[in-house]
């Protein structure tokens, strides 16, 4: 089915992944990892929950869950008119705030980098989670993108903030149960995965 129409679920996990126009690079300095960062909680958390990220020169991975259609109708409710159907109905939200991050991040590092056009490949990608051991494979994936240097020291991951106990917007409690507990978590992320798109 073409990714264009295929309906993001409200209360499903979704896989989101998405690369750089040619594979250019999208992440140039410190400042631009964390300006997508904060675009990603300024404007997913509104419509869904971010269990794990991985943010790569030229690509990006974000394992998400779309608020259930009562969260969704709610936040339509004190944001805008609610609509059953067509571009403004809930089961769309998810597409309009990645438009708006990836409208906003492109304007800012086009301006930086004296480039014009589009930056990120359109539509974004996206693969449905379809089961707890899928689930598990796929947080595993995310974390593990960064060969060079070792995947568990790698800044622009989940991995670390998982581990920690500093404040985040992730979900890390709900992660670390999918795992069991802590110490199942960095085991299962010292096995290679046979996660596949």
């Amino acid at each position: 089915m073409d990714i264009r129409i295929t309906p993001i679920e409200a209360d499903y996990f979704y896989h989101i992944y998405n690369r750089g126009i040619n594979g250019e690079v999208i992440f140039k300095t410190e400042r631009n990892y964390q300006f997508f960062l904060n675009k990603l909680k300024e404007n997913l958390l509104t419509v869904s929950d971010i269990y794990a990220y991985c943010l790569m020169p030229n690509h990006f991975h974000l394992l998400v869950k779309i608020k259930d259609d009562k969260d969704l109708n709610e936040i339509k409710i004190h944001k805008e008119k609610h609509f059953e159907k067509g571009l403004h109905a809930s089961q769309n939200s998810f597409s309009k705030q990645f438009a708006k991050i990836f409208n906003s991040y492109s304007q800012a590092f086009n301006k930086e980098n004296n480039r014009h056009g589009s930056l990120i490949e359109s539509p974004f990608k996206r693969k449905l989670i379809t089961s707890e051991d899928y689930l598990r494979q796929c947080i595993i994936y995310i974390h593990q993108n960064p060969n060079s240097g070792g995947f568990q020291n790698y800044k622009y991951s989940s991995y670390k903030t998982i581990l920690s106990n500093s404040l985040t917007s992730l979900k890390r409690n709900e992660v670390i149960e999918m795992f069991e507990d802590r110490e199942n978590f960095i085991i299962c992320h010292q096995k290679e995965t046979d996660y596949q798109f």
